[in-house]
């Protein structure tokens, strides 16, 4: 089993930690999952996100591989832009969902699931290898830390050390030095809140939270940021509608049932638009057939239970689906999930149910995501 570089941060602040995707990841603090959640959207939390695969891809080909292998457009992207999309498999289905830096001209990052690291490793080279292509793939999971950063607050933070990093734009992403250490910085995340995510060598995140974290102690009760588990982050990914894989996502899911067609450039297919990825034929098989059978809806529950993946959606007497990821939202308080449902149940204002075991949980369609982080005026 991996252990994360931030382990010591852990034992420090009394997480509780558990196996995942192969690595020792901490699970919850002793504040507690609700605490972490409040934290995160009323002020700030910091994620060791570690575990998450980044590999970097460098040559004359990189862009050329990268186009084959992503759903959206490689060609048009700036340098210091990030670009989430997906990778899928020849029958339309996702590999993963990932996030595309590019670096420079022929050196572009890819970061990935930490379930799928090793599957996605092996996809990328016999592509690679297929088409005979110029670019090295290096994975830099186990030499480089990763930590989330987010909350509304966070970038008062974040402006005590950096002028810079508080006016990037949205899924854009700078390189700055710390004393002799590289890091990268984006504004990217998965809470649907602001702020930042940090990747820089598994050798110096110890320093790096001392600076950061310099006038704050995580323990007092008005902290500005304070630590928070993968139960939280669930939670609160949840909320903001965002796809997790094995649950919205998969091998089997066709990619245009997801809800994130954005990430879907079905006109890629030539030199100009980028060249065609995989699984793109299958899609515009689908396309053409009117559409994928399922699709990803989100349900607002009455009552105070929680849904869980893998519980029945029904419409009146008959089954028409099955929640993909829920909880009892502890933002707005009532209990929250996605599903995969039959498309004609799919429009907004459904009345549904959703088969808990014993008792049936009453509600209706509703656009995703469920909670929207305040803008600032």
């Amino acid at each position: 089993m991996h252990k994360s570089p931030l382990r010591s941060f852990h034992a420090d602040h009394g997480a509780q930690m558990v196996e995942y995707a192969g690595w020792e990841m901490p699970l919850r603090y002793p504040a507690g999952v609700l605490a972490e959640h409040h934290q995160v959207r009323n002020s700030g939390g910091i994620f060791d996100v570690s575990h998450m695969g980044r590999v970097e891809f460098k040559g004359r080909h990189a862009r050329r591989l990268l186009e084959r292998l992503c759903t959206r457009r490689v060609y048009d992207m700036q340098e210091g832009q990030a670009r989430y999309s997906l990778v899928c498999n020849e029958q339309g289905g996702v590999k993963d969902d990932v996030l595309v830096y590019r670096m420079d001209d022929d050196k572009f990052m890819l970061v990935v699931n930490a379930a799928n690291r090793e599957k996605l490793l092996k996809h990328f080279e016999e592509v690679r290898a297929a088409g005979d292509l110029s670019c090295s793939i290096d994975d830099q999971t186990l030499k480089t830390a990763m930590v989330a950063i987010q909350g509304p607050k966070v970038m008062d933070l974040i402006s005590r050390v950096s002028s810079e990093i508080p006016n990037l734009k949205r899924y854009r992403f700078t390189v700055k030095n710390l004393m002799i250490v590289k890091l990268i910085v984006s504004r990217t995340g998965y809470t649907g809140e602001d702020g930042v995510e940090v990747i820089l060598p598994a050798n110096a995140i110890g320093m790096a939270l001392k600076l950061l974290m310099k006038d704050i102690d995580p323990n007092a009760d008005d902290a500005l940021i304070k630590p928070a588990g993968l139960a939280a982050r669930d939670s609160l990914r949840t909320e903001a509608g965002m796809p997790l894989y094995g649950h919205e996502l998969g091998e089997e899911i066709n990619a245009l049932s997801c809800g994130i067609n954005f990430a879907i450039n079905m006109d890629k297919a030539d030199e100009e638009r980028g060249e065609a990825f995989i699984g793109l034929e299958a899609l515009q098989k689908t396309q053409g057939e009117g559409g994928s059978a399922r699709t990803l809806v989100g349900l607002k529950l009455d009552g105070k239970r929680s849904p869980r993946q893998g519980h029945a959606v029904y419409a009146g007497d008959q089954q028409i689906g099955e929640v993909t990821s829920g909880c009892l939202s502890p933002t707005l308080g009532y209990p929250i999930a996605m599903a995969m449902v039959a498309r004609e149940h799919a429009e907004p204002g459904r009345t549904l149910s959703v088969d808990i075991g014993r008792v049936r949980l009453e509600g209706e369609t509703v656009p995703l995501p469920f909670y929207k982080a305040p803008k600032k005026s």
